[in-house]
């Protein structure tokens, strides 16, 4: 009994984590990394650290202009600036 709980327990944590790792994919109709980067730095980023899929668009931080720290996050398809947040 104790031997069924712990595979059930590790089948639903292999399982869950599974689902996280397939929201980490650009999907196939996103813009490129590389489309994700220009936009961003046509926000005003001059230097982007991090950057990578998650959910519905591309996420990360960099600095500005002002020499500040900033997370961004960018709708995967469009590449519309979403957040941007001073960290």
């Amino acid at each position: 009994m104790y031997n069924k709980t712990l595979t059930a327990a590790f089948a639903v944590a292999i399982l869950g984590s599974g689902a996280a790792f397939a929201a980490d994919k650009p999907g196939a109709d996103w813009i490129t990394l590389e489309q994700a980067v220009e936009k961003i730095k046509a926000a005003g980023y001059t230097e982007v650290h991090g950057i990578e899929a998650d959910n519905d668009g591309w996420e990360g931080e960099g600095l500005k202009q002002d020499g500040k720290k900033y997370e961004f996050k960018l709708d995967g398809r469009t590449g519309e600036v979403l957040k941007d947040k001073e960290d």
